[in-house]
């Protein structure tokens, strides 16, 4: 199996509501990840295209053949793949097998999505489908709904009392907003750097325990990353970033889950085939963008993905082991809370951020300092889809 780098890596602002269309958002980020990566559109071989909900979003099908058309890739393959919030993340990781085989050298990765645009009631509407049509959603099962459960069974089966759990789940947000608060890019840049734990507690309830600002937004955006051989990328860049682990699990439905629930077991597999494959362990890990679509879900993803012991991840943020300068740098980015969290985009803007943390692009508030490995978590749907990928410098 070939060596597989990322060449270059670009993203649009996440927002809301954004007046072009899908095609033309993945254009932008595609077309600047190949003119970072010193390369034109005839030198890309195939597209890999993460979009879960260009249907409903604006009656487009098949975008990813429309996109390859609208970058100038005319005739090359396209694939779209769809795996709810993780649908980006596993187009990168598809990309990133098809040139470890060798029949690529050179291709493009990632996704799109405007969720924002849809508006808040067909937005809930249509994630909801990403949950079991026949049972969950007819009993009013929403994602808010899952994760505000998932907050209470974790309370319960670690013996923590909820007012306490809802205090450590708001520095989580906390968190997020400050970093976000830093980045350009992000759905909040400039703003929420004040947000306190009172005004997280005391915001409006969206599912009981969880509050306005324990959730994510919907979100407009596209991310695209180029990847190629080690020979290739070695005449494209001095500072190759390669993707050295990659992991991928399945799961049914929630109820079909219980015998692991808080934990979600698809996350541990697909963490599990990372770290093997890479030769790695969570301690060596120096960054994760991480899928924090709720604020419990942070504290549940660093427990599955071996950053922190099962139970005490809330105590981990009191502590400030989960940010820059701790134990492990979680979601410098903003994250799904602040960055945004255009679905079919979400994956590829993890990986987006990844890259420039290990070349130490980003803006010096939010920089990791001498990160050399990075991780992404992605999480599709209620635990049914889990990709996980590990980055590492190359130079």
């Amino acid at each position: 199996m070939k060596k597989v780098a990322v060449v270059g890596v670009a993203q649009t602002k996440f927002s809301g509501p954004q007046e072009k269309t899908g095609v033309e958002l993945f254009a932008e980020a595609a077309t600047e990840a190949i003119e970072v990566s010193s390369l034109k559109p005839q030198d890309i071989k195939a597209l890999f295209v993460g979009n879960a909900l260009a249907d409903f979003e604006e009656g487009q099908g098949m975008i990813q053949a429309y996109a390859a058309e609208n970058i100038g890739c005319l005739y090359a393959p396209a694939n779209r793949y769809e795996g709810a919030c993780a649908s980006a993340s596993m187009a990168v990781r598809d990309a990133f097998m098809w040139v470890a085989s060798g029949y690529y050298d050179i291709v493009l990765a990632g996704g799109v999505e405007r969720a924002a645009t849809m508006g808040t009631g067909l937005a809930t509407r249509t994630f909801a489908m990403f949950s079991d049509a026949r049972y969950e959603y007819p009993s009013g099962v929403t994602f808010p709904a899952v994760f505000a459960m998932l907050t209470y069974l974790y309370a319960d089966t670690y013996k923590i009392p909820l007012q306490k759990l809802r205090e450590q789940m708001a520095r989580v947000s906390i968190q997020s907003y400050q970093h976000g608060s830093t980045n350009p890019k992000a759905q909040f840049y400039g703003k929420n750097a004040d947000m306190t734990v009172e005004k997280v507690l005391g915001s409006f309830v969206v599912c009981t325990p969880l509050t306005l600002h324990d959730c994510c937004p919907f979100s407009d955006g596209a991310a695209a990353v180029v990847l190629a051989s080690e020979e290739a990328a070695k005449k494209l860049t001095g500072k190759p970033v390669y993707i050295t682990g990659t992991g991928q699990a399945s799961c049914g439905t929630l109820s079909n889950q219980s015998d692991y629930l808080p934990r979600i077991r698809a996350r541990e597999i697909s963490s599990r085939q990372a770290y093997d494959m890479a030769g790695l362990k969570p301690s060596d890990i120096d960054i994760c963008e991480l899928h924090d679509c709720f604020s419990i879900a942070s504290l549940i993803a660093t427990e599955s993905l071996g950053f922190f012991d099962f139970g005490t991840s809330g105590e981990a943020w009191e502590r400030g082991e989960a940010d820059i300068g701790g134990k492990i740098a979680i979601n410098p980015s903003g994250g799904l809370k602040s960055k945004g969290h255009p679905i079919g985009a979400t994956g590829a803007g993890q990986v987006y951020e990844v890259v420039r943390q290990l070349r130490g692009e980003v803006e010096p508030e939010r920089q990791v300092p001498g990160a050399k490995t990075g991780m992404t978590d992605t999480l599709g749907g209620d635990g049914g889809t889990l990709v996980n990928l590990i980055l590492e410098r190359g130079w």
